[in-house]
């Protein structure tokens, strides 16, 4: 039996590190049917009631160490855990659990990472002297191989790039997403449009632009607009503070969603537009098409990964080209065939994490 212990972003009730945890299992009992799993979770009786696996806390380092020590391998996995922008600690938690296992001897594999912001000297060196020692690293766009390569990660430290864990899923049924808006009293003869906002530092000017762009959405198309909220509750406050700019009162989702709901809400949406980076990814792998609003390079590089560019960040982007490429995309109904063809090729890239770390255990 394979022992593999994962280390990532979880318990935390954000839907896009959940639905990593999720697809990163899937795709390993896919090809490891009877791996014993433990995962490393901010909330273990969550990730255990969830996702099906036995889990431990994060900070319960006996526990970790016991698992560490009887494991085969540790994945750190999905995401962008190393980096310095909003939080120092937490990077420096991640390489001590990366650490740890180097330290007992065990392969380390970072599983489909985005890599930085690193902006501090310190960290860098840190993360540079302890991934010098792991087994392999797959990170999900071009942009994290660069920067570790400007890091100076040895030679010896294999990196490929394959994509978002999250890709590896399978697309679900979009009539469960007609089912959850069944008691919003909308018609489905409208067109619809998702929205996924998140606070982030202070960056207030989008709001009024995303407001006004929903508005004339509504006045010119006649639009259902539903925010869906990636991280409950801090997603719906946000898109509150957006729907009191707004002239017509769209339709805002209070409540935690499982990841198959939200793919599903994704994928009964005609367009997303997004500012998190996973409802993108989401409505990507349900082959609607997206409107994406930047307020990290992941961003950026994800909607480069599937032929797209964004319509501006969160302090310069305007009305006008938020309702230009809204429209766009719901005039055409369909996701551009050159995109459909990259999402298809990038979910086949995230299917290759899985059998890396399986070449990893023969090995």
């Amino acid at each position: 039996m394979n022992r593999i212990v994962i280390s990532g972003y979880y318990g935390f009730g954000n839907a896009g590190d959940e639905a990593m945890l999720a697809a990163i299992l899937e795709a390993i009992l896919e090809v490891l049917p009877d791996a014993d799993i433990t995962v490393i979770s901010g909330n273990p009786s969550y990730t255990k009631k969830k996702h099906g696996v036995r889990a431990i806390g994060r900070f319960s380092m006996f526990r970790i160490l016991y698992a560490m020590a009887r494991c085969d391998i540790l994945i750190s996995g999905g995401g962008s855990l190393l980096q310095d922008v909003t939080s120092k600690r937490s990077l420096y938690y991640y390489l001590s659990i990366i650490r740890l296992a180097t330290f007992f001897g065990k392969k380390v594999m970072l599983y489909a990472q985005g890599i930085g912001p690193l902006r501090r000297p310190l960290a860098r060196h840190m993360v540079r002297k302890v991934l010098d020692k792991v087994s392999m690293i797959t990170v999900r766009d071009e942009r994290s191989k660069s920067e570790l390569k400007d890091i100076g990660i040895a030679e010896h430290v294999p990196i490929q790039v394959t994509a978002d864990a999250v890709l590896a899923m399978h697309p679900v049924d979009i009539e469960l997403g007609k089912r959850l808006l069944s008691d919003y009293h909308i018609s489905g003869v409208k067109p619809r449009i998702g929205v996924s906002v998140r606070a982030w530092k202070k960056e207030r000017a989008y709001r009024k632009e995303l407001a006004q762009a929903l508005d004339r959405l509504q006045d010119e198309l006649d639009t259902d607009i539903v925010f869906i909220p990636m991280q409950y509750p801090s997603d719906a406050e946000e898109a509150q503070a957006v729907a009191d700019l707004m002239e017509h009162q769209p339709i805002i989702l209070k409540k935690q969603y499982t990841t198959t709901e939200l793919l599903a809400l994704c994928g009964y949406m005609d367009v997303l537009i997004g500012v998190r980076l996973h409802a993108l990814v989401f409505a990507s792998l349900m082959m609607k098409p997206v409107v994406g609003i930047s307020y990290d390079p992941k961003i950026l590089n994800f909607l480069h990964m599937i032929g797209e560019d964004a319509v501006g960040t969160l302090d310069n982007v305007e009305a006008h080209t938020i309702y230009t490429q809204a429209r766009e995309a719901l005039v055409n109904q369909t996701i551009k065939e050159h995109v459909r063809a990259r999402i298809t090729y990038l979910r086949e890239e995230s299917l290759k994490n899985a059998h890396i770390a399986l070449t990893l255990l023969d090995k």
